[in-house]
């Protein structure tokens, strides 16, 4: 079973780009996030941006969400958190 954690965040292009740099810095997760993938969407149009990060069990989607909780946006960023929301991932289905 899978679970996602949507974090949704106002940020203009500038925070995008750190956003993405910064988790692109390193190969692995931070210490307390036991994520299987992390995916960052940007609606740059209307100042948003939803990061999506993958976990193989609720129990790690617990641990790496504290973890990411306890987590401010970089500094040099000009966003903000807005939202946090936790899924079970019933249906993935692949193109074929």
């Amino acid at each position: 079973m899978l679970w996602v954690r949507v974090a949704t965040f106002e940020a203009d292009d500038n925070a995008v780009e750190t956003m993405v740099g910064e988790i692109n810095s390193s190969e692995e997760p931070p210490p307390g996030i036991p994520a299987k993938s992390s995916m960052v969407l940007a609606d740059r149009e209307n100042g948003r941006a939803r990061i999506v990060v993958r976990f193989d069990s609720e129990e790690n989607l617990r641990t790496g969400s504290a973890t990411l909780d306890a987590m401010e946006p970089p500094s040099e960023a000009q966003m903000r958190r807005i939202s946090v929301e936790k899924f079970e991932v019933v249906l993935e289905r692949q193109a074929p």
